[in-house]
């Protein structure tokens, strides 16, 4: 028969069999080595089968306690960085060249203790800026609006117009130093005050380098800074890629943020699967508004969050640019490479932080930072130790930019590239969340992509399950947590930590705002601010190119949205509550049981379920605490109100008289706690109920309770509080406030 193959046809054949025969000699190999451990663990282990130390994560992925070479698909990992897929690093030479940029998140108070604040920084070893801005500028407020009186410089930089732009750059040479903003709701006057601050330097477009955030599709399921609905949200983001990719070619025109979704409960594959939807979902919309996918692709750019499973946070970045190049290349077959990179920031968590024996948060934020550089990140912000209980001090900020500088320059690990890179952990672990994110990503295409699957509220919801489900487990003891559930100090030394005079920077903010009316061209301005809602009513123009003309004609972040409101209109959520998850998770059956009890008794005495409305007071759209909160207290019995996003402390005050509840719970985040909720309850007193009792937790610093208490809160609950506990002490508070009654 093999006469009448040619010989090189025999040959052929002959190599195949013998790769066969390899192949099935290897694997029989593989499976004898890992044989060989389990006889050797098994006689350890005193008998008990080691497949017992299988222990699984969040996202259900199965983690061996030992791998071989029998759990890698050799065929996969056959990469070198800076070649497609990308798996190992954008770029070829990685660290070994040039390390990542430390590009610190800061901004607090007014323009210029901002701006001195960088200064120091960058003197201090800083190589990019990373701008925080406070909520009233997110959300597209002028300083002077009644909404935001407790928001102004409490969270971030106020910004309300291109001279607080210019005074925040000052002596900043923006052609030379690249710039990250974090903003998205007002994404366009910001970005137009930045544009304009740089003309006004003499600053060229094409030389400015940097990131704008402009990722309004996470907004809708997570942080919920967003102003305008999902539509005309788009169209904005559409009108900045092309206004950017013609002028200014070295700007990042979106940060794709999964940091945020991580902050809000997501796990790992949660957070990379809907961050490359969003991102898929952003080139959609830019092809669909006529730019050629090559033209603005390459300056799209990924932001995610290092949590504190190390593992799963280094295979989480090499996934995800094996996935955004697979998909990029299936969707669009982009001529340009770099079409398909994907680069990214990182941020260590700060959810990890905790308000007890926050110290160790140090060893927390470097363990995270590793995980960035390890996964190969192009920048890193590190968290400072006291952020959960306050904005950073000077004394920590300084540790956790120097926590970068020590990583690049005393350690050596900046000088290989991707090192994990053939690890059989590492390597099955990175195929493992590639699988389970692009199943994730396919669910939201069935839906038709990520912008009607947000409307939905599908991916809200899931996060929202995953952040119960992770408070369950942190409050039953499942998931240890130094200083909060184990190891708890006794006496903890109190932390100095910044504390921001909201009045003073409020005061400021108007008399600039006030001098700005006062003296420019107000025809001028309203020329332009018409020209933007006519561009709005019709669709023809490019949105950023007129603020930048309303910038620079001295226009405001208020009225340069306020203009665009007026066809767009703002946008109100629809909020539903995660049912059953924190019980369904919740493992120490008894002490849930005694909670849910009392409160059955408390509905058999007075009638009714104890009632809560939990409530966000000021522009904090930050919601994770609220609806854990929300979610679980339904869990456990109690019926639960939930307040709209972004309520004034008079509307916060009528919903929970029309509601006729017992406690109104404010979560907070924003730091405006010491401004609002003394307005809140001098509110209930007007209204004729201070028999209404006011409770608050979050974010707040413990030198800020007894303020609270002399204010008339009657509990204050910190971060890491459980959630049994907490509901057994509002129980008690409502008691006694209807004992004496």
């Amino acid at each position: 028969m093999l006469r009448s193959f040619s010989s090189n046809q025999i040959k052929k054949f002959g190599s195949l069999i013998l790769n066969d025969c390899r192949s099935i000699s290897t694997t029989l190999s593989r499976q004898e080595l890992y044989d060989d451990w389990k006889k050797l663990a098994e006689k350890q282990m005193k008998g008990k089968n080691p497949d017992t130390l299988i222990s699984d994560t969040a996202e259900g992925i199965k983690i061996k306690p030992l791998y071989t070479n029998k759990d890698v698909k050799q065929s996969t990992h056959n990469e070198v960085p800076g070649k497609y897929p990308y798996t190992r690093g954008p770029y070829p030479t990685m660290y070994a060249v040039k390390p990542w940029t430390i590009r610190q998140y800061a901004g607090f108070s007014t323009v210029e203790e901002s701006n001195k604040f960088y200064k120091d920084n960058i003197k201090a070893g800083q190589q990019g800026l990373s701008v925080a801005f406070d909520l009233a500028t997110h959300r597209g407020y002028d300083s002077d609006n009644p909404r935001v009186f407790g928001d102004v410089g409490m969270s971030g930089v106020a910004i309300d117009s291109v001279e607080d732009m210019k005074q925040l750059f000052d002596g900043i040479d923006l052609q030379n130093m690249s710039v990250s903003m974090t903003m998205n709701g007002a994404v366009l006057p910001v970005m137009a005050m930045y544009i304009g601050a740089a003309l006004e330097q003499g600053a060229p477009l094409n030389k400015l380098s940097g990131t704008i955030q402009n990722d309004i599709l996470k907004e809708f399921m997570v942080r919920n800074t967003y102003i305008f609905p999902p539509e005309p949200s788009m169209k904005i983001i559409a009108d900045i890629f092309a206004y950017t990719s013609k002028n200014m070619p070295k700007f990042n025109s979106i940060s794709i943020s999964g940091y945020h979704m991580q902050e809000a409960g997501a796990n790992a594959v949660l957070e990379l699967g809907y961050t490359i939807a969003d991102g898929i979902e952003y080139i959609r919309t830019g092809v669909k508004a006529g730019l050629d996918v090559d033209n603005f692709a390459p300056r799209l750019s990924f932001f995610w969050g290092i949590g504190m499973n190390f593992y799963m946070e280094i295979a989480k970045l090499r996934a995800a640019r094996r996935l955004w190049a697979h998909l990029v290349e299936k969707n669009f077959h982009p001529k340009k490479e770099t079409s398909k990179v994907l680069r990214c920031h990182c941020q260590t968590s700060g959810w990890s932080l905790t308000a007890q024996d926050p110290y160790n948060n140090i060893i927390r934020t470097t363990t995270e930072a590793l995980a960035a550089v390890f996964g190969g990140t192009q920048s890193l912000h590190t968290n400072s130790f006291d952020e959960a209980l306050a904005l950073p001090s000077v004394f920590s900020a300084r540790i956790a930019r120097n926590t970068q500088i020590i990583l690049q320059q005393e350690t050596g690990i900046s000088k290989v590239i991707d090192p994990w890179a053939g690890s059989y952990m590492m390597e099955t672990l990175t195929d493992q969340i590639y699988d389970e994110a692009l199943k994730v990503y396919e669910e939201i295409e069935t839906m038709g992509g990520m912008a009607k699957a947000v409307a939905q509220g599908i991916p809200k919801l899931k996060i929202e399950e995953c952040a119960a489900k992770k408070q369950a487990r942190i409050d039953s003891g499942k998931d240890v947590i130094v200083g909060v559930n184990n190891y708890i100090l006794e006496n903890e030394e109190q932390v100095n930590v910044l504390q921001i005079d909201n009045t003073r920077v409020r005061e400021s903010q108007i008399a600039k705002l006030q001098k700005l009316r006062a003296t420019r061209d107000n025809n001028a301005v309203q020329k332009v601010l018409d020209k933007i809602t006519e561009c709005c009513k019709t669709g023809q123009g490019n949105l950023l190119e007129l603020s930048v003309e309303a910038a620079k004609a001295r226009a405001t972040v208020g009225e340069i949205t306020n203009a665009m409101e007026v066809v767009f209109q703002r946008y109100v959520a629809k909020d539903n509550l995660v049912s059953g998850a924190y019980k369904s998770e919740f493992t120490a059956e008894e002490e849930l049981q005694k909670v849910m009890k009392r409160v059955k008794d408390f509905e058999a005495k007075d009638g009714r379920r104890p009632r809560i409305l939990v409530a966000k007071l000021g522009q904090d759209g930050h919601d994770r605490g609220a609806k854990i909160i929300a979610s679980s207290f339904s869990d456990l019995g109690f019926d639960v109100d939930i307040g709209p996003l972004f309520a004034t402390p008079d509307e916060v005050a009528n919903q929970a008289i029309d509601s006729d509840c017992h406690v109104v719970g404010v979560s907070t985040l924003g730091a405006g706690h010491k401004t609002l909720l003394p307005q809140l309850i001098q509110k209930l007193k007007d209204l004729n109920r201070p028999d209404m009792t006011v409770i608050c937790g979050g974010v707040i610093p413990p030198q800020d309770y007894e303020f609270l208490y002399k204010a008339g809160v009657k509990l204050v609950f910190g971060p890491g509080t459980r959630i049994p506990l907490a509901a057994t002490k509002v129980l008690d508070e409502i008691e006694t406030k209807l004992g004496k009654n």
